[in-house]
């Protein structure tokens, strides 16, 4: 699945799940989460995290093709954040990783001064550096926590040898993005994976897309090789709820585009301002959204409070979405608490009922 999505975005907002949980049970169904943690993040894996389209989790293979970001770090010479004493506190880093193994923020002194969450100590902001530049890396996760370990140790160095130029980066995202996405216009691409588009532009000629005209698109398209032989095949697919982090909805511009559906992440809108709810999931039923859920738990039950039905039959396609999700995070009940427009809340009960 990482590998034919090319990358799945990280979030700390956790409602059912988390969301790359959440993008794993969208296209596997209900696996333990356990599992999915695993294969995320276990022993086995071949993953690690890095800044795609946002913060990810990548497959490792694609280490060599963020050399063009991790040298534009390094060309900046700092992130956001300013460091006191730079070299000091990335010789300390360093050294504590080096000597004790793969440590978390916490573990290496502290994630924070003891303020608010963003107000980051040096030993976090020092790692991070470290990150974006390359000298350390992150392949496990505790808790949540990032585990920090040197890219010398932990990434194969057969991947740590290859350099390669901007522009020879950006070939291989690029082709990558296409092959995820199926079709996509320049800017498509370039916001998949983080690209500027110029260099996008500068490089398509070198991938194996090729240029297509979209009905109702404005822009020109570029199709991925064998995409175009699934056009005709019949649709069959769940009903299922899609996390607004999804790759397959994060980009609002182009699900617009896609499906005709226009979608907001409200989390961080006042809560008197949202109109679709804190964390509105797209519900997705074989291959058109149809809806939105803004989901929550009171202990085995899982509560919809807010439903939004946007087209003709979404009531029981949302019905059947909410009573899977419930049975995968263990919630014995559903309730809903509000659906818009209101005059359809019997449908999406009777849809409840039909499935429960």
């Amino acid at each position: 699945m990482l590998q034919r999505l090319g990358g799945v975005q990280l979030d700390t907002i956790s409602v059912l799940a988390r969301s790359h949980e959440l993008v794993a049970y969208a296209r596997h169904g209900a696996i333990a989460r356990s599992s999915i943690e695993a294969a995320y993040w276990g022993p086995k894996s071949s993953t690690f995290e890095y800044w795609s389209h946002a913060a990810c989790v990548l497959p490792l293979e694609e280490w060599p093709s963020y050399e063009f970001r991790r040298r534009a770090f390094r060309a900046r010479g700092r992130r956001w954040h300013r460091l006191e004493d730079a070299a000091a506190s990335c010789a300390g880093v360093l050294k504590r990783l080096r000597t004790e193994g793969p440590l978390t923020a916490r573990e290496l002194g502290g994630a924070k001064k003891g303020g608010t969450w963003w107000d980051w100590s040096e030993t976090k902001i020092a790692a991070e550096w470290l990150l974006d530049t390359g000298e350390l890396v992150c392949r496990e996760r505790r808790g949540f926590q990032r585990v920090y370990d040197l890219a010398d140790r932990a990434v194969p160095a057969d991947l740590r040898q290859v350099e390669w130029s901007d522009e020879e980066c950006a070939i291989r995202l690029v082709g990558a993005a296409g092959r995820s996405l199926g079709v996509a216009t320049a800017a498509d691409l370039a916001a998949y994976k983080g690209i500027p588009t110029k260099l996008v532009l500068r490089v398509l000629g070198a991938t194996d897309l090729v240029p297509v005209q979209v009905q109702g698109w404005g822009k020109a398209a570029f199709v991925a090789p064998g995409a175009i032989d699934v056009l005709d095949r019949r649709v069959r697919g769940r009903s299922v709820l899609i996390s607004p982090f999804d790759s397959l909805t994060w980009d609002r511009a182009r699900t617009e585009r896609l499906f005709g559906f226009q979608l907001r992440l409200e989390a961080y809108v006042p809560r008197h301002k949202r109109q679709h709810g804190y964390f509105a999931m797209p519900v997705l039923g074989a291959n058109k959204l149809v809806g939105l859920v803004d989901p929550g738990r009171r202990g085995q039950t899982l509560v919809a409070k807010q439903v939004t039905l946007r087209t003709t039959g979404a009531a029981r396609i949302v019905a059947a979405a909410l009573v899977e999700a419930a049975s995968w995070v263990r919630c014995h009940d559903v309730v809903i608490e509000r659906v818009d427009p209101v005059e359809r809340t019997a449908e999406v009960e009777a849809g409840l009922a039909a499935y429960g």
